[in-house]
């Protein structure tokens, strides 16, 4: 967790391998999930934000371990954040256009 911009960008490059100037939402936590740092690009900088718990961890979805990294939702990231436990949360059915390939 003692990364900073060029560092965390380092890792987006080199061990996600992703661009971090996409504009993406790059979440890093520490080994017992009570530090988190979020890294994006906005255009005319990065912007860091960084969140340590006092009391508790944050939940991080299972992956398959072959991967290094994990694509997660907005509302996935904001219930993290909060510290509700996704497997918890059961969303309703909405409509979704599927879209065609051409």
């Amino acid at each position: 967790m003692s990364n900073g911009f060029d560092g965390l960008c380092g890792l987006v490059r080199n061990e996600f391998a992703q661009n971090p100037l996409s504009g993406d939402v790059f979440i890093f936590t520490n080994t017992r999930h009570s530090h988190l740092k979020l890294l994006q690009w906005q255009g005319d900088g990065f912007a860091m934000f960084y969140k340590r718990l006092e009391k508790g961890t944050y939940e991080i979805p299972a992956s398959d371990t072959t991967k290094t990294s994990l694509e997660l939702t907005s509302q996935q990231l904001m219930l993290i954040l909060e510290g509700i436990s996704l497997q918890s949360v059961k969303k309703r059915v909405r409509y979704q256009q599927l879209v065609q390939g051409y």
